[in-house]
């Protein structure tokens, strides 16, 4: 089983292989161009590096949020145009399970993953840790740093905190009195390694989807979305 995962929900993508024995092969890149640039490239030489071909994939795997709105629509496009072309199935993994599997080596310890959504909220959700294996203990959320301190100030188990607002989660932590830490720089970012080990539950599972059935999971407006409601309640408001 062979899977090609994709990983664009940050300011970082990356692109990997997966085989039956584990990891081929994986390649990251964060230059700051973006990533409707960079990521087909990437899948391209990859393969190619790797002395495989599409034909040779089984399953291609995305990120699908949350995360940067443009980000997983670049990822989830090329995604789609990908597994269109040779029909291909899909596995639609949520970004926040992806890089929790990077500290699923960890022991008894709870996973705190922490995405920068601004305005004093976090893309988050909380994963236990046994032998290998994650649990899931919250779903994926948009919730403010206060509500997320509130959620871990009774958890005794040591708590890890990945992702790109991790020192910001971290540092408010910190003001709430909870104790946490930060997991290794290495491991803190998303990666496309993390989308193939959620991948894997969803081929167990019988999760996967055909390439039509992929869309973007935001978990709340866009700031766009959220200035026009802002400005229609204030419309009604005046003729109130």
């Amino acid at each position: 089983m062979n899977i090609l995962a994709l990983e664009s929900s940050a300011t970082a993508c990356s692109v990997a292989l997966w085989g039956e024995a584990g990891l081929i092969a994986q390649s990251t890149q964060n230059s700051g161009l973006t990533h409707s640039r960079t990521l087909l490239p990437m899948v391209e030489s990859l393969l190619q590096n790797c002395e495989h071909t599409l034909d040779d994939v089984d399953v291609i795997a995305v990120a699908v949020g949350p995360g940067s709105f443009t980000g997983l629509r670049i990822g989830v496009a090329t995604a789609k145009g990908l597994a269109w072309a040779k029909n291909k199935p899909c596995a639609a993994c949520s970004t926040l399970e992806s890089m929790a599997w990077q500290l699923a080596h960890e022991q008894d310890a709870v996973i705190v993953c922490a995405m920068d959504a601004r305005r004093k909220q976090v893309y988050n959700a909380l994963f236990e840790t046994a032998q290998g294996e994650l649990h899931r203990l919250s779903p994926d959320r948009a919730i403010s740093l206060a509500e997320l301190g509130e959620a871990l100030k009774n958890v005794k188990k040591r708590k890890i905190i990945v992702g790109d607002g991790a020192q910001l989660c971290y540092n408010s932590l910190r003001e709430q009195g909870i104790e946490a830490e930060l997991a290794p720089d290495i491991l803190r970012m998303q990666s496309a390694w993390g989308v193939a080990k959620a991948a894997l539950g969803h081929i167990a599972h019988g999760k996967l989807c055909e390439s039509d059935a992929l869309i973007p999971v935001y978990h709340r407006l866009s700031q766009a979305e959220r200035e026009r409601l802002e400005r229609l309640e204030a419309q009604k408001k005046m003729e109130q």
